[in-house]
């Protein structure tokens, strides 16, 4: 999901460093054909660990990122996909080619042009070097350019979510293959956003310049400054205080005082993302499914709902939350002690200690671990906490040096955007090694079904298999919580967190 690291010491050759300017101050950026305007100041969480769109996986570098690059299509505020890139686009009869028109005139932040031959080389790249994202291809045999403005894709069965897999911008942005070859992709992106970066300051910043040029229309702003603050009571304070326009570090303790207060703008939007416990099944006793169960029913999700949300967060047993087309009901699990000791006396289970893995950077993360703990602790489990940060979480995760773990999986769009990766025996984010044939094949069905009903009951049935055998133990759907200031306009809050500031402007 989300992933952070701390650079070197890196600074990118700036097209004007925009340090130093006020809040909401008109400035001239050199080398953004002279745009004038506001730059909006806007707090994240964290640094990203690099700005490879590729290579990324931290929710901190998509907040930028999606300001930098574009994807072949992109979800609209109902997750729907749209033209981007792709203009238009048409699938054939055998639902086999699909072929893509895309946008005359669109070029890159250097002024190259963009042309097919930019998405055959940033899919081919996922594929060959084997990325995050290349299992969204894995019905792929073919992405060809048979001229400037032609894509073709060629998959081996009916792909209905491949949309949703191009859509969706996570790791999926069209980038110019002179800059990953050069290795500056990886500080210094370039792309067809509505932004570019301008300048970035380790450990404090990242400032975008306005790309007048953009497909889409000029952004009203100027630039952005992203900068980095992780507490949240800092964040709250800067943007009363008038340093900084927008965050999402957001106390959610302060959500409902914050609901009232004219001096801010609340953005409080349902999400698509989950957060849920993972146990280690290549490691005894958490290989017994019934183990994995007694956990489930120990947990008290409603106390870790009210400590990490405050009650902002929607208890969920499964990953999709109820607004969504893909809702399927499901309550087997409730804090029952007994039934959990049941479970573990058939498991011949007595007790033990579990290796918990946290984060740092993710304090929800945490709460809810000591939460798990006490939780636990009656049933003869010494839970052990760990809270490194989250690029060493990752690495730990990877490996396979946990008994459990806690995340969280942003901006979902398609079931199989995470049951298959997640739950899949091949999947690629399979880190619990949950391997279920029944399941395997429910997902293989899903994936090459295009009529949706039928589509929505083979995941309902995948789903709830996945949750009986605690393959993941789901704990709730979080709240987009967003804060910004009055003078904003042209921004909202929505279901994916996507953060796009090309609509935005500042006012008096």
């Amino acid at each position: 999901m989300n992933k952070r690291t701390a650079f070197g010491a890196v600074t990118l050759v700036a097209a004007l460093t925009l340090a130093g300017c006020s809040a909401g101050e008109g400035v001239d950026i050199d080398g953004a054909a002279g745009v004038e305007g506001d730059v909006l100041v806007a707090a994240i969480g964290g640094e990203p660990d690099q700005l490879d769109p590729h290579r990324t996986s931290s929710y901190f570098a998509f907040e930028v990122l999606e300001n930098v690059f574009d994807t072949l299509v992109a979800p609209d505020e109902n997750l729907e996909m749209q033209p981007a890139l792709a203009e238009s686009w048409e699938v054939s009869d055998d639902q086999l080619t699909w072929t893509f028109h895309l946008r005359d005139g669109v070029t890159f932040h250097d002024g190259s042009d963009f042309t097919s031959a930019d998405v055959v080389y940033s899919y081919d790249r996922i594929i060959d070097e084997e990325l995050a994202n290349a299992w969204k291809f894995s019905a792929v045999t073919d992405v060809t350019a048979p001229d400037d403005e032609t894509v073709v894709i060629t998959v081996s069965q009916p792909t209905p979510n491949l949309l949703s897999n191009l859509g969706g911008f996570k790791g999926m942005a069209i980038v110019k293959k002179e800059n990953v070859e050069s290795g500056d992709i990886t500080t210094a992106p370039i792309g067809t956003g509505p932004f570019s970066v301008a300048s970035y300051t380790a450990g404090d910043r990242i400032e975008l310049a306005a790309n007048e040029d953009y497909w889409g229309g000029a952004p009203e702003l100027a630039g952005v400054e992203f900068r980095f603050i992780s507490e949240p009571a800092t964040a709250l304070a800067a943007l009363r205080a008038g340093d900084i326009q927008w965050t999402d570090v957001v106390p959610t303790q302060q959500v409902s005082d914050l609901q009232g207060d004219d001096a801010v703008q609340l953005g409080l939007t349902p999400s698509s993302d989950y957060w849920y416990l993972a146990l280690n099944e290549a490691r005894v006793p958490w290989s017994d499914v019934r183990v994995r169960q007694a956990i489930a029913y120990a947990i008290d999700r409603d106390a870790i709902v009210q400590a990490v949300s405050y009650g902002t967060a929607a208890l969920n047993q499964l990953a999709i939350p109820e607004q969504s087309v893909w809702y399927t009901s499901y309550d087997r699990y409730s804090t029952d002690l007994d039934t959990a000791r049941g479970l573990l006396d058939e498991a011949g289970f007595t007790g033990g200690t579990l290796d918990l893995l946290a984060t740092s950077d993710y304090p929800e993360t945490v709460t809810a671990a000591q939460i798990i703990a006490a939780n636990l602790e009656p049933l003869g489990i010494d839970v052990q906490i760990r809270q490194p940060d989250f690029s060493t979480w990752l690495d730990e995760q990877n490996s396979g040096n946990f008994d459990m773990l806690m995340m969280g999986w942003l901006g979902n769009i398609d079931p199989d955007d995470f049951y298959y990766s997640q739950h899949h025996t091949d999947g690629a984010s399979n880190a619990q090694k949950y391997s279920n044939s029944e399941v395997d094949g429910l997902l293989d069905a899903a994936r090459v079904e295009v009529d949706q009903d039928a589509r929505k009951g083979l995941y309902a049935q995948a789903a709830t298999i996945i949750a009986d055998e605690a393959s993941y133990i789901y704990l709730y759907n979080p709240s987009v919580i967003q804060v910004w200031s009055p003078q904003v306009s042209g921004y909202e809050t929505r279901a994916d967190r996507a953060i796009r500031f090309d609509d935005a402007s500042i006012g008096d």
